[in-house]
């Protein structure tokens, strides 16, 4: 649409358009509803500064409309902190949206692991982060990959014990919990001893 045409819908001037477009100006709110309607995009961003992924939702949108997919099936997934927690996410007829799909999921996981990274800075654990990536890389194609970091997800809690991948999974999980159980246990162990060895310390200092 040109900006002509779009001033003319507006009824503003085309000059207006433009200081939107350059961000000298913000676009009055009673606009926004009209903007929704004419590109079919959601009206927060005409408001907001976008991101990569805002425009990758943008494009998946603009296919839709021009597309007219199918949604051949539905895949319950796993989103947040509780069993309740599942999101239907759609399969389409047509692969151009499909392969859209999952590169806003992999940009939504590239932003997720860089804020995990920069939640401290130095991050203490970054030799941790190569090594997962280096196992990603190297191993991702074996099943006790999969089937470890999963066991690791639901004892620390991270997945709720009611989705898993099968009874295969669950038998996998109930030895490799004891390991974590020992391993558990022996760390609080060497916390008691050295809380002891600290309260025996401050004594004997206060005894000199």
């Amino acid at each position: 649409m040109q900006l002509i045409e779009l001033a003319e819908k507006l009824g503003i001037k085309k000059q207006n358009i433009n200081m939107w477009i350059k961000g000298k100006q913000n676009i009055p709110k009673k606009y926004l509803p009209i903007l929704e309607e004419l590109f079919g995009i959601k009206a927060d961003y005409f408001s907001k500064n976008i991101d990569e992924i805002d425009k990758l939702e943008i494009q998946k949108e603009k296919l839709k409309r021009d597309l007219k997919p199918i949604i051949k099936n539905e895949q319950a997934v796993y989103f947040g902190e509780d069993i309740n927690d599942m999101v239907k996410v759609p399969t389409y007829d047509k692969e151009e949206i499909n392969s859209l799909e999952r590169n806003i999921e992999k940009a939504k996981l590239i932003n997720r692991f860089k804020n995990s990274l920069e939640i401290v800075d130095p991050n203490p654990y970054i030799d941790t982060y190569k090594l997962v990536v280096e196992v990603l890389e190297k191993g991702q194609h074996e099943s006790i990959v999969h089937k470890t970091i999963e066991a690791l997800a639901h004892y620390l809690e991270v997945l709720p014990e009611g989705i898993t991948t099968g009874e295969e999974q669950a038998e996998f999980e109930s030895e490799i919990f004891e390991v974590f159980d020992d391993n558990k246990s022996l760390e609080e162990y060497k916390c008691q001893v050295q809380t002891l060895d600290l309260k025996k310390r401050c004594g004997n200092q206060q005894i000199n």
